[in-house]
């Protein structure tokens, strides 16, 4: 069948990076070479044993579900967001989807964006979408001495030409791909721009509830009128499999919700009646849920630091991480030794250091850096996250730092090494 059949917004998307990466690490797993997966964005964790006995006890539930998401898990998240973030949230505010990637999709498909703002790096799957829904994108760049994060001036620079424009911004963070985090103060001044433009503003807080220190901030509570919050199950409870996610909408945006809804009746109907039921297990807050995560934020803090440290070390940069579990390394300092090898892009720097190390990353290109710029982003969660919340929670006197990650993590720090050894030779 000819190609020029295809919907033409198709010719703009290339192939998923991670999809790109993880063909070629297959095909050197089949050659023998052992790889180190350290670009692929997935919870260590388990799920929490509570919600999977949910799951378990609600294989039954077969029936369809409201288009807009099951009404108890509705108002247990609304709950969840009083207690903890202090929104005026009620049930009619949440929409449940299969998962949050798939809202922010339907968002673009639903809202008519003159212009999509994206700060430079952000999330693989933001620019594509826009292009899939024929959305025009403008990415803000952002400056490392800042730890790659937005400042009020980026978006006043932008806008102030053309200030009547209709702008949604996707603001993800704790950051995939930088691991850097947003204070009350930061989104307090980002919150009077976005509020000056008329911006509306997606917060993909997807990674907030791994926030290392338990201290995330949503700009919700700064600028309520034009914050849609994004997240769900994935990151924090280790259910990316599951595909659960949700938006939480201020009530005078609600007229989105809805036109989403109408989307939603018309493609994927309603989310998995199972999965709905055990996520109200999930927002259920009780004392297994709030160890489960200490747990996890301690882990993926240390190890996050000890890979941070190691890098800093011989010379690499990169924003200290604050959550989730990434890091967005710069090999700039080594650029002309690079360019001796052959390598001109973060992509030829991704695919040589794979294929010559067997450390997977994904290029900072794909996150929308410039690709003469040799960023990269590292996932570290390339260890058995169901042996250490064990060992925690067997032994709560054991102390997590970088000895316990030199004990229980070794392919973090075997890959580590690689990437320092290589680095170190160019």
């Amino acid at each position: 069948m000819a190609t020029n059949n295809l919907n033409n917004s198709l010719r703009l998307v290339k192939p998923s990076a991670t999809l790109v990466i993880n063909e070629l690490s297959s095909k050197l797993i089949n050659e023998g070479v052992e790889i180190f997966r350290y670009g692929f964005g997935q919870s260590p964790f388990p799920v929490p044993d509570k919600i999977v006995k949910a799951l378990q006890n609600n294989a039954h539930q077969k029936d369809y579900l409201p288009v807009k998401g099951l009404y108890k898990l509705r108002e247990i998240i609304a709950d969840f967001f009083k207690n903890n973030y202090e929104l005026d949230a009620t049930a009619e505010d949440i929409m449940i989807g299969p998962g949050s990637k798939e809202l922010i999709y339907n968002f673009q498909v639903t809202y008519n964006i003159e212009e999509l703002l994206l700060p430079s790096p952000s999330w693989v799957s933001y620019e594509p979408q826009a292009q899939l829904t024929n959305h025009n994108v403008a990415w803000i760049p952002t400056d490392e001495k800042n730890n790659w994060k937005l400042k009020p001036n980026d978006i006043i620079g932008h806008c102030k030409d053309t200030p009547n424009k209709t702008r949604t911004i996707i603001l993800n963070y704790p950051s995939n791909p930088t691991g850097a985090s947003y204070t009350a103060i930061e989104l307090m001044a980002l919150a009077e721009v976005f509020k000056q433009f008329n911006i509306i503003v997606i917060a993909d807080e997807i990674y907030g509830e791994v926030h290392h220190e338990g201290n995330h901030q949503t700009i919700a509570k700064f600028y309520p009128q034009g914050t849609i919050i994004s997240t769900g199950l994935s990151k924090w409870a280790g259910a990316g499999g599951w595909r659960l996610g949700f938006f939480v909408f201020p009530k005078n945006l609600r007229y989105i919700l809805d036109a989403m809804a109408i989307v939603a009746s018309e493609t994927y109907t309603s989310t998995s009646a199972p999965i709905q039921f055990a996520a109200v297990e999930a927002y259920r807050e009780d004392e297994s849920t709030k160890l489960y995560l200490e747990n996890s934020r301690k882990i993926l803090k240390e190890v996050g630091l000890y890979v941070y440290n190691q890098l800093m070390n011989i010379g690499v940069t990169m924003p200290k991480p604050e959550g989730g579990f990434y890091l967005f390394p710069n090999f700039n300092k080594w650029k002309d030794a690079l360019v001796k090898k052959g390598i001109f892009t973060s992509k030829d720097f991704c695919n040589v250091l794979l294929k010559e190390t067997g450390v997977a990353l994904l290029p900072g290109e794909a996150f929308g850096h410039p690709k003469e710029n040799f960023t990269a982003r590292l996932t570290y969660v390339d260890f058995d996250g169901k042996e250490l919340l064990n060992i925690l929670k067997e032994t709560p006197s054991v102390i997590v730092d970088g000895k316990f990650v030199e004990q229980y993590c070794p392919r973090m720090i075997l890959g580590t090494k690689k990437i320092e050894q290589w680095i170190l030779s160019l």
